[in-house]
């Protein structure tokens, strides 16, 4: 029985991470997916979150927003809309981007608005700091 998986990881500006992983947690957009080697075969959109998997190295976390999820029995790709490594998170500029969203979902006329966006915007942000809080990253 195989013991592992590929995983990819892919953002629309850099491939993150490409190996062999024991264990997946992703953001789906029904709630969390755990993913062992040989899972059914799916495809699943993601939210904003923290993607965690288990490497020979240890446990990796990712944050990502938004995106696609196919899982086959011995691969998983992930098109992130959004990704950054845990150690590239940033507090402040996470809350910068909540009260820009916040701020912009007060002022402004409804017609000129992009609730989607901006409701994505701000869901990002809220998951981003949720996520460093839990891994423990402090203000830079």
């Amino acid at each position: 029985m195989a013991t592992t998986m590929q995983l990819d990881v892919v953002s629309a500006e850099e491939s993150l991470f490409s190996g062999a992983v024991q264990e997946l947690i992703a953001p789906g957009s029904m709630g969390d997916l755990g993913i062992m080697p040989r899972h059914s075969q799916l495809i699943t959109t993601l939210k904003a979150g923290e993607l965690k998997y288990k490497t020979d190295d240890g446990e990796v976390s990712l944050f990502v927003a938004g995106g696609v999820m196919e899982v086959q029995p011995s691969m998983v790709t992930i098109l992130a809309d959004t990704a950054v490594r845990s150690e590239d998170l940033d507090e402040q500029t996470a809350k910068d981007a909540q009260k820009r969203a916040e701020n912009a979902l007060e002022g402004k006329d409804p017609e000129d608005l992009d609730y989607e966006a901006i409701k994505a915007e701000l869901d990002a942000a809220k998951a981003q700091i949720e996520m460093i809080h839990r891994i423990g990253n402090t203000l830079r």
